[in-house]
């Protein structure tokens, strides 16, 4: 009997079409590409296994068409973790596979560094893992109060304690403008990876006070005793948020950047 095919880590594209900012943003082109195209393409050189988990036909269908993987999923998801918790339970009952370690990989990034989602891979070497997800060190004169990009303090293992859009710790003897030369401050990078069992159970977790204060869903997941392990990457990430950053990506690549 012909064992089922078995795979430590899934990568999991969520993609919807709507959006408030640029509807129709995995389907813009970059270059030649598809926004989709260009993760799916990126995802799979560090992985066996992705797929691209969305509401929509038009995607599907695109993504069927430059030959990669898809699979349809309820639009009534209001964040990608929960359409990806649904893709992997479709993808295990559809090609009978075992996915041990499911990768959430944002779909407006058509420039993501195969090497971040290998740092994630690395983070399940320890088996007390549940979650991982990526952060990068604030450089000094770098802006640590803009609230969209959130920060997050550490454990000295690298679980994370808290995720905020304020600039956690508040540095006491100093002026704010000095904070950076005497604190080694974090940003949060929104990549995660979960164990499949444990992607599961988030789903089932309620909306949580410190979630809602911050409309940070990570939070969610500490006040409920999950841990979150952290690693350290080098590499920006570049997301297409609007009709604006889409030309700004194709001038990137253009001139190769």
């Amino acid at each position: 009997m012909k064992e089922n095919p078995h795979y430590k880590f899934a990568g999991i594209i969520p993609a919807r079409f709507a959006s408030s900012r640029f509807p129709g943003k995995p389907l813009a082109l970059i270059g030649s590409k598809t926004m989709i195209q260009r993760v799916y393409e990126q995802a799979s050189k560090s992985l066996d296994l992705v797929y691209v988990a969305t509401d929509d036909q038009r995607i599907y269908d695109a993504v069927i068409n430059f030959g990669g993987k898809a699979i349809m999923t309820l639009t009534t998801h209001l964040n990608g973790t929960d359409r990806c918790a649904e893709a992997v339970t479709k993808i295990v009952q559809k090609t009978h596979t075992n996915i041990d370690i499911v990768i959430n990989i944002q779909g407006d990034e058509p420039f993501i560094i195969p090497e971040q989602i290998n740092l994630l891979q690395e983070c399940f070497t320890s088996e007390d893992v549940e979650i991982a997800t990526l952060i990068q060190k604030i450089e000094p004169g770098e802006d640590i109060f803009n609230p969209n990009e959130p920060k997050v303090i550490i454990a000295l293992n690298g679980d994370a304690l808290y995720f905020s859009r304020a600039v956690i710790p508040y540095i006491r003897d100093y002026e704010q403008g000095e904070w950076s030369k005497h604190f080694v401050f974090y940003k949060h990078i929104g990549l995660y990876a979960f164990r499949t069992d444990t992607l599961k159970k988030l789903t089932k977790l309620s909306s949580s006070s410190l979630e809602l204060a911050e409309s940070l869903e990570q939070n969610r997941w500490l006040e409920n005793g999950f841990r979150i392990r952290t690693a350290i990457t080098k590499w920006d990430t570049i997301s297409i948020d609007t009709p604006e950053d889409l030309v700004k990506a194709n001038l990137l690549l253009e001139n190769n950047i």
